[in-house]
């Protein structure tokens, strides 16, 4: 399959207050095959430009150095998204419409329509992760981890899942999930919270997305109670006050140097 193409829009419908699920078409989704949690780069194009595309490659290095090469003012804005569900010819992808001011994937999700167009890279499988084999999986995260979430719940049966969202009109229907609602609490905190009263047995592990400070107090907080970091899959999907447009923080390289670390794949017992 050709990682690069063009998306466009056939559908937009407001899943909650604070969600947006808008439903792609495009060359290339037929052929695409399902895995949970399936991620891609969507490519917002800048104002007053149509999406401009690298050209393709199945090389993502390549790829990328093609996209930096793109000149900046035609250079669309690229952001990494999960798949929320699919049909042979279209994929469904969920945008949280994050409060305060609106970077351009907030802001193109709030006003998108049937016929707009976007460029995608993915999803690529040489990203595919595997199922963990655990006894028990803990799957823990934000409003940003529900499509994943989602996805994973559709494969296993044996997960413990905690879902933190603003409050009660952000829930979706997903069955066993235990919603956890901020309420006006600091991001993050009362997810913590719930993870560290869960019984765990032995023998579990773990998956862990949303905002990357809060992914490394829980995953600190699970080496600290016996889970071994081989059973710990992570992913900080966004950081509070930067953009992927911003450097990294030197805690972004060191999760990104032991994620790469354990490339050979995720253990889950």
């Amino acid at each position: 399959m050709n990682p690069t193409g063009l998306l466009e829009v056939t559908a937009v419908r407001r899943v909650t207050p604070r969600v947006v699920r808008v439903t792609f078409t495009g060359d290339g989704l037929a052929d695409l095959q399902p895995w949970p949690d399936q991620q891609l780069k969507l490519l917002f194009p800048p104002p007053g430009h149509p999406v401009r595309l690298p050209s393709a490659d199945d090389d993502v290095m390549r790829w990328y150095q093609a996209y930096l090469a793109i000149p900046a003012e035609e250079r669309p804005v690229m952001r990494s998204y999960t798949v929320r569900g699919r049909t042979r010819e279209t994929i469904n992808v969920d945008f949280v419409l994050h409060p305060g001011p609106a970077g351009p994937a907030t802001a193109w999700a709030f006003q998108a329509a049937p016929g707009d167009v976007l460029g995608r890279y993915g999803p690529d499988p040489a990203y595919r992760r595997p199922l963990s084999t655990a006894d028990t999986l803990l799957c823990a995260g934000d409003e940003t981890a529900i499509p994943a979430i989602a996805s994973l719940l559709s494969e296993v049966d044996n997960a413990v899942v905690f879902v933190e969202v603003a409050d009660t009109a952000e829930e979706q229907p997903l069955p066993g999930v235990r919603w956890v609602h901020r309420d006006g609490a600091e991001h993050g905190s009362r997810l913590l919270a719930a993870v560290r009263g869960v019984t765990l047995p032995a023998g579990s592990a773990a998956w862990l997305a949303g905002e990357a400070s809060t992914v490394r107090a829980l995953r600190r907080h699970l080496v600290e109670r016996g889970l071994a970091k081989s059973d710990i899959e992570f992913t900080g999907y966004w950081r509070r006050r930067l953009t992927q447009d911003d450097a990294p923080t030197p805690e972004d390289l060191a999760d990104a140097a032991e994620k790469l670390g354990d490339s050979a794949g995720w253990r889950g017992n």
